[in-house]
């Protein structure tokens, strides 16, 4: 390995957190097939394989933290979870915060695509740099790093499934039953600017039929249709808004 190179890799590094005892893992980790493939006489390898055990040390570490994080949610929804904050676009936007596009091997091809910025490789990169943390530090070490960066992730992502669930729900019951589409009405606002509470009611045509309270008015409506989704599974099939 060139000096260049391993000065900009021992860079990523303190970026991490983590001095490798095996660097050329993570020289790997950042090297994509196409310049394998049009550099044959150089020793390197392509970060496929790395990039496949990544995948997998991420999967089973994120199920671990939500299993932990969520002890009430069922598997329906833990999956939804994982697979929001487990994709192309979170772990893109990871890459990106440690500067790995900077850091690709590429052909000739994909550089002047421009390869160092697309979401894919920079996604598939990410994974493979936690396939060489696991490789060099096992796993203990690896999952208190993906725990790090997923927390937040995971937080952000529980608010989006859950609102996405109920409310997508609510809404595909009414206009089954009743033909007609719930709306959200904000009741009240309470308390400081700081620590304000929200009531929402979900209306089908002229009724508000249940109510939810939150700190913003999204967690307001998402518990206004969970509320509401409770009431319309207690009707017989042809029944009437309650």
């Amino acid at each position: 390995m060139i000096e260049p190179r391993l000065k900009r890799l021992q860079e990523l590094e303190e970026r991490i957190g983590y001095r490798f005892a095996d660097i050329a893992l993570l020289d790997t980790a950042l090297t994509h097939r196409s310049f394998v493939n049009e550099n044959p006489a150089l020793p390197v390898r392509d970060n496929e394989r790395l990039e496949f055990l990544g995948d997998a040390v991420l999967e089973l570490t994120i199920s671990d933290l939500l299993m932990k994080t969520m002890p009430d949610s069922a598997e329906g929804q833990l999956s939804k979870l994982r697979a929001a904050v487990v994709n192309e676009r979170p772990l893109a936007d990871l890459a990106r915060r440690f500067r790995l596009g900077e850091l690709l091997l590429l052909g000739r091809g994909e550089e002047s695509s421009g390869g160092r910025t697309k979401s894919s490789l920079l996604a598939n990169a990410f994974e493979s740099m936690i396939a060489a943390l696991f490789l060099d530090a096992g796993f203990d070490r690896t999952a208190a790093f993906i725990r790090e960066l997923f927390a937040p992730l995971i937080g952000q992502g529980a608010d989006s499934v859950l609102y996405q669930d109920f409310k997508t729900a609510v809404q595909e019951v009414c206009q089954v039953r009743f033909r007609d589409v719930p709306r959200y009405l904000v009741l009240s606002e309470t308390g400081p600017d700081h620590d304000k509470r929200f009531e929402t009611g979900l209306v089908i045509g002229e009724r508000v039929i249940a109510t939810g309270t939150g700190r913003n008015k999204k967690e307001a409506e998402q518990q206004a249709a969970k509320a509401a989704l409770e009431r319309l599974d207690a009707l017989p099939p042809d029944g009437s808004p309650p």
